[in-house]
């Protein structure tokens, strides 16, 4: 008999594996029971939220994802290119870039914040 741990959608379950011989018939399945919540990593210290300062040029999700880094603060100037960002969509992490030259006017997002698409991650000026 092997014990494992499986975790399904965030909730983590102990399971028991039996291994059978040839011709050998299975008794009826123990169902799982669920094991003590796993607790989560501490989240890394949020970006900075603008306090409701917004820049002219707006930079928006290209997809839905989650914020894993801020790679600019308020008030950074940055070149068009520069990263300001990394959001996670589908296992992959992307590069959000600024679209011009500017100044970076207001953050509205934190680490670990979920966004969908079109939704306004910074502003530059």
């Amino acid at each position: 008999m092997k014990n494992y741990r499986i975790t399904v959608n965030g909730t983590a379950y102990d399971v028991a594996v039996e291994e059978l011989g040839a011709g050998a018939v299975p008794a009826a399945a123990p169902v799982a029971a669920p094991a003590a919540p796993v607790a989560a990593a501490p989240a890394a210290p949020a970006a900075p939220v603008s306090g409701g300062a917004e820049g002219s040029v707006k930079i928006a999700a290209p997809m839905p994802g989650k914020i894993l880094a801020v790679k600019a603060n308020i008030g950074q100037a940055v070149k068009r290119g520069d990263v300001v960002m990394v959001l996670e969509a589908m296992k992959m992490e992307n590069e959000i870039t600024a679209p011009q030259d500017g100044t970076i006017a207001g953050i509205n997002v934190a680490v670990g914040d979920s966004v969908e698409s079109g939704d306004t991650l910074a502003s530059l000026n």
